[in-house]
């Protein structure tokens, strides 16, 4: 039977990301069959069992995730161009009062923490911060199959044929785009959801279609929503939330 290599599999069965499980290794918290594992570039089969010792178990769990309602002229990533990074905003005095999570926050946990997707300068809604992999993973890598919705407000005259365009038929960077669906939420807004996230994809699909976008706000990450969370705030994932 085939092998490949710990890590790799780790990532594909969801134990973490192939980053961590390198840590995970080389100190020891990995077992395949019950025998811890420290050697990095070990390989496995599928169909031998691995598991996260409780050390690695205590360190994903004091990991967080955090959902901020990014305004406009903040950047998902690092500082750019002059605009400051969304993650500024995660400090003490810009938690949402209402938040239910019992967890404190502290200063540490920016270390490590990165957008897990996301959304244009000129763009506000729910934006993804996390220090774990797997949710990275879950909502960034390559197998992703979590859903975004977006409402879109926009100018210009669609053509009948304009709608089933958006909803599948369109072209960028030369290539086919994923189904989306695509409705109107009233006269002069658009309903968008999709499952994936070319850069200023839907501000370009709608150009395709003779409309320009005015304002765009990520509403839902998959199972999560954007809610009642302040613009501008941020509250942790809670742990019986999953996307």
């Amino acid at each position: 039977m085939e092998k490949i290599r710990l890590s790799k599999r780790m990532s594909e069965l969801g134990l973490c990301s192939r980053r961590e499980a390198d840590v995970y290794i080389e100190k020891g918290w990995v077992e395949v069959d019950g025998v811890p594992v420290s050697q990095l570039g070990s390989k496995v089969t599928v169909d031998q069992k691995i598991t996260l010792r409780t050390a690695a178990q205590n360190t994903q769990q004091e990991r967080v995730t955090i959902l901020i309602n990014k305004p406009i002229s903040y950047v998902s990533g690092q500082a750019e161009h002059g605009y400051k990074p969304a993650s500024v905003l995660f400090d003490e005095s810009n938690r949402w009062a209402n938040d239910p999570s019992p967890t404190r926050f502290h200063r540490s946990q920016h270390l490590g923490l990165a957008p897990a997707g996301r959304l244009d300068i000129d763009s506000q809604g729910l934006l993804v911060l996390t220090q774990d992999g797997r949710v990275a993973k879950q909502l960034i890598g390559e197998d992703s199959k979590v859903d975004k919705e977006y409402l879109v407000r926009v100018q210009g005259q669609l053509e009948d044929s304009g709608l089933a365009l958006l909803c599948q038929g369109l072209k960028l960077d030369g290539e086919y785009l994923k189904p989306a669906k695509v409705t109107w939420q009233n006269e002069d807004q658009l309903r968008f959801v999709l499952r994936e996230g070319k850069k200023r994809q839907i501000r370009r699909m709608c150009e395709l279609v003779g409309l320009k976008v005015t304002g765009l706000k990520r509403i839902r990450i998959g199972k999560v929503k954007l809610g009642d969370l302040p613009l501008g705030q941020w509250r942790y994932l809670g742990e019986n939330e999953q996307f």
